[in-house]
Order: structure tokens, then C-alpha cells, then sequence
């Protein structure tokens, strides 16, 4: 006879709320960043800035899976205004295909940039934090098959 005893621990907060904030102040920056080429190192800047920020959150509340999902979650809300955007810049005819472009392959680099700054300071924040309150002693004892009679 075998049997499996499974334990699930669930996270204390959400870190949907703050996701979804850093998400819509990226999708502000992309399309500020389309939308006006004099304003190119001040949007970068501001992505920089909420995504470092974004990361210092993660980081500090232990949430690092989120590096993962942000930078979708990200990409659904700013791939309309964003096309919108291209739009807006460059004509409705050349803008669609500028914009199907931006929100195809240029979303590749956008979300493989926002996923590995997001990784890099939540990491270092861990890092720089220290271990959880619960690390090295978390109470969990493993039975092998043998063990149980």
C-alpha cells in the first residue's frame, strides 16, 4: 500500500494588484515611446525606473514567480495602444503593419527585456535581503517508500 500526503502552503499577499499598476505604466511608456521620437530617453527612463521598482517589490516580498507572468501580463494590456500607437505615428496604412510588427516581433525583445531586468533586481533583492523566515527550517520530514509500515 502507498500513499502521498501533500502539503500546500499559500502565499500571505498578491501581487496582482501591483502587476497590474506596472503594467498599465508600461504600456503609458510604450506608447509615449512610439508615439513621440523626442521623447524616446525619457520613456525608456520611466520604463526603467516602475520596472526596477516593479523588481525592488518582488524582490522584497519574496515573489519571484512573477518575473514569469509580468511581462504577458504586461502584453495584454499594451499590444492594442500600442498598435494604436504606430498608428497614430506613422499613418493608419503604415501604421498597421509598423504596429502588427511592434506587437509581434518587437514584443520578443520588449517582453525578453522587461523579463530579465524584472529577474535580475528581484534577485538581487532576495539577495541582498537574505533568507526567508523559514529557510532551513521548515518543519517538512520525507518518508521514503521503505519507511512506512
Amino acid at each position: 500500500m502507498s500513499f502521498v500526503v501533500q502539503v500546500r502552503q499559500r502565499a500571505r499577499d498578491h501581487v496582482s494588484a501591483v502587476m497590474v499598476v506596472w503594467a498599465v505604466v508600461m504600456t503609458v511608456v510604450l506608447a509615449t515611446w512610439e508615439i513621440s521620437p523626442a521623447n524616446d530617453g525619457r520613456s525608456v527612463a520611466s520604463g526603467l525606473i516602475a520596472t526596477a521598482l516593479f523588481g525592488l517589490y518582488l524582490g522584497w516580498r519574496r515573489r519571484a514567480a512573477a518575473v514569469f507572468v509580468a511581462p504577458v501580463i504586461s502584453w495584454s494590456f499594451a499590444w492594442f495602444p500600442l498598435w494604436i500607437s504606430a498608428m497614430i505615428r506613422h499613418g493608419f496604412l503604415k501604421g498597421l503593419f509598423v504596429g502588427l510588427f511592434l506587437i509581434t516581433v518587437g514584443w520578443i525583445v520588449i517582453g525578453t527585456f522587461e523579463f530579465v531586468s524584472l529577474g535580475a533586481v528581484t534577485m538581487l533583492v532576495r539577495r541582498v535581503r537574505g533568507p526567508g523566515p523559514q529557510a532551513g527550517n521548515d518543519g517538512v520530514i520525507i518518508f521514503g517508500p521503505n519507511d512506512v509500515r
